[in-house]
C-alpha cells in the first residue's frame, strides 16, 4: 500500500490532484479541503498522506484501485473516523470534507447536528449517526492547533484529551474547555499528569 507520494504537481482539479514522479503520473483524489491547501502550489513540489481503496463493483468485477490523498496524518485519520459510521462510506466522505478538520470535529463534539447536515452528502439522519458514533472520539481533532498546517506533532497528547475531560466532567463547556487547554497548549510545554495541566490552567485565570 502506498502510504505517502511525494513529486510535483502538475494538475490540480475540483476533485482530483495530478502528480508527477519521474516518468509517472499518478492521480490522487482530494477532499475539498486539501484541494484548497493545493491552489497554491501548482507546478511545486508536494508532499501528501495518502490511502488507497478500490472503486467499482465487485460482483462485477470491475474494480479500479484508487488514492486519495491528505496534506497531513490528522486529516487521514479524521477521514478514515468519518468512514467508519454505518452508510457514510469513502466516496460520501471524500464529499463532505469542505470544512477544516477542527471545525467539523468541534461540530461532532457538540452535537451540532443542524450544521452537520449542512456538509454535501450529510443530511440531518446521517449527520445524528455520526454524532452518536463519533463525538467522544472527536477530542484530539478539536483541540487541533488551528494557527498551521497541524502535523502528527501538533495532536494535543492523551494528557491534554484527558484534561479537557475533566474540565467537562465539572461543568465547563465544551467550548470553554477547548479554550482553557489551547492556553496551555505551547511549543515545548511539558505535563506530567492531568493535575498538572488543570494546576496551570487556573494559575492562568487568576492573572
Amino acid at each position: 500500500m502506498i502510504t505517502r507520494i511525494n513529486g510535483l504537481l502538475v494538475g490540480l482539479n475540483e476533485s482530483c490532484a495530478s502528480i508527477r514522479i519521474g516518468g509517472f503520473e499518478y492521480e490522487v483524489l482530494l477532499p475539498d479541503v486539501v484541494r484548497r491547501q493545493l491552489q497554491s502550489r501548482l507546478n511545486s513540489e508536494v508532499s501528501l498522506r495518502t490511502i488507497e481503496y478500490l472503486d467499482g463493483n465487485p460482483q462485477q468485477g470491475r474494480l479500479t484501485p484508487r488514492m486519495i490523498g491528505f496534506m497531513n496524518e490528522a486529516e487521514l485519520e479524521f477521514f478514515e473516523q468519518i468512514c467508519s459510521v454505518d452508510g457514510v462510506g469513502v466516496k460520501k466522505a471524500l464529499r463532505a470534507m469542505v470544512r477544516p478538520v477542527r471545525e467539523i470535529a468541534v461540530s461532532i463534539e457538540e452535537q451540532d447536528v443542524k450544521n452537520l447536515s449542512t456538509l454535501p452528502g450529510i443530511g440531518p439522519a446521517m449527520a445524528e449517526r455520526i454524532v452518536a458514533k463519533l463525538r467522544r472520539k472527536m477530542t484530539k481533532f478539536a483541540l487541533m492547533i488551528a494557527s498551521r498546517i497541524p502535523e502528527a506533532a501538533d495532536l494535543p497528547s492523551d494528557l491534554m484529551s484527558e484534561a479537557y475531560e475533566a474540565l467537562l466532567s465539572v461543568g465547563h463547556s465544551p467550548q470553554d474547555a477547548r479554550e482553557r487547554i489551547e492556553t496551555v497548549m505551547q511549543p515545548g510545554k511539558k505535563f506530567r499528569t492531568v493535575e498538572d495541566v488543570l494546576t496551570e490552567i487556573y494559575q492562568r485565570q487568576k492573572k
